[in-house]
């Protein structure tokens, strides 16, 4: 038996140690959070000031962000991480951006030209101009899969639209090359709600560019030109197990323009080198791109200066990297990534994963930083990306012993296609987005509702305490991810 002394000392030390273990991530000193803070909001005033016109690729704007970028970090110690002697700092990220400036459709039947009203048909292409005359029409109703890629090769593909199932049908009847594909939709409302989406500027990866022709048109246009009993006739047959694709009697012609401009972006890449050589790496990374002008014609304030998407994301992204540097070397490399084009679909880190400066197995763990500054100080962390890559255990063990919660799983979930990360995620790279602002409806929900993509997104409406709770969270877990001791790769 032990003496009754001792155990009562190690019971007390038991306690201490279990208290220690859960002191807050978050409680460095005061005035160290309003050094933090005071940089932040530095930053932040000048990533969303109206002198970087809102932070468009392929403008001044874009000029001046990517300058600030590459002097803040050669500031904090960094060197380039493109490891391109060629492009230092700046890896190119070449676009194609393109709006639809006008189009016509018309149908023929015999010696019979029938004109689509605007109001009753649309078509859009990402080139400048692609044009079908009097071609043969192919009715395939909702079939796609089952299609023969030679029946339609060349020739203008009708299909039934679908809500929900229409973009997916839709691309993959594209995999046999038709001249073009008609999507037949109910009515004229239908036709101005695509216009709106279709017809808005469309950036894309020059890599990735496909030029397509995609047209909708009305039931009644096709009634018009292919007799309403039969296309009426047809369609009830589509909905049946008896359909069989086939022509229609009418031919078409599509003629559809663009404004159309190609142009190279960049995203910034720096590197902070570590003392154990071929050890791997850890990426930090945010965009820093927004959409430029967006305001209402007409109004006041035109631009939308992103403050909080994603000037702040980048301000706690330099600041992280600041700290990290000035407690360095870590053992890993830990690449910083600011990357270009994000609204327009996550652009920018879909190009890095094309074109990596490393291997992209060679990546222990990725951090992405988006829209920060939203939650008070103390909120739940959303977890965005839980449950799909081997960091959760250090993850978790990390907030369990800094005293953080989980946020709702559920809301955090919705968002993990809609960020950078997601892009690595989908190449295998584990890639993880941990945020106060992604906690929760209640928490994100008025922003989105009040200032997400406007130009009241301005540096006013700043909170700051859960982005330094958020900074200092990542701060803990990327010296353990980058310490070949703490986090061995197998």
């Amino acid at each position: 038996m032990k003496p009754v002394g001792r155990c009562l000392t190690l019971a007390l030390t038991c306690l201490a140690l279990s208290a220690c273990a859960k002191v807050p991530l978050a409680t460095v000193p005061a005035a160290e959070r309003e050094i933090i803070a005071g940089n932040l909001m530095r930053d932040i005033a000048v990533l969303s000031s109206d002198e970087f016109g809102g932070r468009e690729p392929g403008t001044l704007g874009e000029d001046r962000t990517v300058t600030f970028l590459i002097d803040e970090m050669q500031a904090a110690g960094l060197t380039s991480g493109t490891n391109d002697p060629g492009s230092a700092w700046r890896a190119p990220v070449d676009l194609v951006s393109s709006a639809p400036s006008d189009h016509a459709i018309a149908y023929s039947l015999g010696d019979e030209r029938i004109a689509v009203d605007p109001a009753s048909g649309a078509a859009f292409t990402s080139a400048n101009r692609l044009l079908v005359d009097n071609a043969q029409m192919i009715f395939v109703g909702f079939e796609a899969d089952s299609i023969e890629p030679e029946s339609i090769a060349g020739k203008v593909v009708v299909m039934l639209g679908e809500s929900g199932a229409s973009p997916g049908r839709r691309n993959r009847l594209f995999q046999a090359g038709p001249a073009a594909i008609i999507t037949v939709v109910e009515d004229d409302a239908a036709i101005a709600d695509l216009s709106v989406s279709f017809g808005r500027e469309q950036m894309i990866l020059a890599s990735e560019e496909e030029k397509r022709l995609t047209a909708f048109v009305t039931h009644e246009s096709m009634r018009q030109a292919n007799g309403a009993s039969h296309w009426d006739a047809l369609v009830e047959e589509a909905g049946s197990g008896a359909f069989s694709p086939g022509p229609l009697e009418a031919t078409v012609s599509i003629d559809a323009m663009s404004t159309r401009r190609e142009f190279s972006s960049s995203n910034v890449v720096g590197l902070m080198r570590g003392s154990v050589p071929g050890s791997g790496a850890v990426l930090l990374l945010a965009h820093w791109d927004h959409l430029g002008e967006c305001g209402s014609d007409g109004a006041r304030d035109l631009i939308c200066n992103g403050a909080v998407d994603n000037a702040s994301g980048i301000a706690v992204m330099l600041e992280l990297t600041r700290r990290l540097s000035a407690a360095g070397p870590h053992d890993r490399d830990i690449y910083i990534l600011a990357t270009s084009a994000e609204e327009a679909g996550l652009l920018g880190a879909k190009a890095f994963v094309s074109a990596p400066p490393i291997p992209l197995d060679t990546i222990v763990a990725a951090f992405n930083f988006d829209t920060a500054a939203v939650a008070p100080a103390g909120s739940a962390v959303g977890f965005v990306g839980e449950g799909r890559t081997p960091l959760d255990p250090i993850i978790l063990d990390v907030m369990d012993k800094g005293a953080r919660e989980l946020g709702n799983r559920d809301f955090a979930e919705q968002f993990v296609r809609r960020q950078d990360g997601w892009a690595l995620l989908e190449e295998g790279v584990p890639a993880v987005f941990l945020s106060t602002a992604f906690s929760s409806q209640i928490v994100l929900g008025p922003y989105l509702s009040d200032d997400y993509h406007q130009p009241s997104d301005e540096i006013a409406n700043i909170e700051l305490g859960g982005a330094i709770d958020d900074l200092l969270l990542h701060q803990e877990l990327v010296r353990r991810f980058a310490s070949t001791t703490e986090y061995p790769r197998e």
